[in-house]
């Protein structure tokens, strides 16, 4: 009666830490997913905040003006354009502050030129692109000249690629050691078991009469560590977008959704994937060798 329990005790326990170590790691790799998706919204962010000045020449029609506005506003690279006049610019306090006295009584006319201030996408760091679309628009009629600061948006597209390739070996690592833990601790539950599965194999139970138990509670397992992993993650996002709320508008709310979906779905496939490739070893192991495993 004692043994019983005994042997009860420790399935139970065995199963609770298994679930519990498949949770764990799902949150794991949920969290860094989301950090990961924040992090490359801030670098889609600063790839697109650079910024392109077209010029206009002076005494344009406002059809010309605009026929110009609609050719930049169709470029796929373009996601913004501002219309700036020549008077705004020289009343700009920042702008004043670099001339001791009105320029106009020196030149006696503002020398400034109507222009569009035209934010890029983040397609923008293809150099051969780039090149060929300030190209075009420099060859438009009513354009004066096209301001573009090249060394600063290489080094902007240059940073943010070295940052998007860290993010990319760093979740890739971490997905590869969780999917051995994983791999492990499963496999670690079934050993245990092995004695068990090797009896069912004497008395002639089939494969899949061996293998449908532990599938329903590896399938169970899945869905209680997906559901312990999604309300774990639910928590510290909260957590967090109370103390750093920017953080939550860096990773919109449908991405959060998905990585609990992939979360809840993620522990079901890989918990019954795993138990899949584990038992079949032990199902197909010789009873003889069962003791030197």
């Amino acid at each position: 009666m004692k043994d019983d329990k005994r042997l009860k005790r420790k399935v139970r326990n065995s199963y609770i830490v298994s679930t519990v170590s498949i949770a764990l790691v799902l949150f794991l790799l949920g969290s860094v997913g989301y950090l990961m998706t924040a992090a490359m919204a801030v670098a889609d962010t600063l790839q697109s905040s650079i910024q392109l000045c077209v010029e206009l020449d002076n005494g344009l029609t406002e059809s010309e003006r605009a026929h110009i506005e609609k050719r930049l506003s169709d470029e796929e690279l373009v996601s913004r354009i501002v219309f700036s006049t020549k008077d705004d610019k020289a009343d700009d306090e920042e702008f004043r502050k670099m001339f001791e006295s009105e320029y106009e009584e020196i030149l006696g006319e503002n020398p400034l030129l109507d222009s569009f201030e035209v934010t890029l996408t983040s397609q923008s760091e293809d150099k051969e692109i780039i090149d060929a679309f300030i190209r075009g628009i420099a060859a438009m009629k009513g354009v004066a000249h096209v301001g573009y600061p090249a060394v600063m948006a290489e080094k902007v597209h240059s940073t943010v690629g070295k940052i998007r390739l860290v993010l990319l070996l760093f979740g890739g690592s971490l997905l590869l050691i969780s999917l051995i833990l994983l791999n492990n601790t499963i496999r670690l539950a079934i050993f245990s078991k092995r004695y068990i599965i090797n009896t069912m194999k004497l008395v002639g139970a089939t494969k899949w009469f061996i293998m449908k138990p532990f599938l329903v509670s590896s399938l169970s397992q899945g869905i209680v560590s997906g559901l312990i992993a999604a309300t774990l993650f639910l928590m510290t996002v909260y957590g967090l977008n109370e103390s750093i709320p920017e953080i939550m508008s860096m990773a919109d709310i449908e991405k959060v959704g998905l990585i609990l979906g992939t979360m809840l779905v993620g522990g079901v496939l890989i918990s019954g994937l795993f138990t899949v490739v584990s038992l079949n070893k032990f199902i197909n192991m010789q009873s003889n060798k069962i003791y030197l495993y």
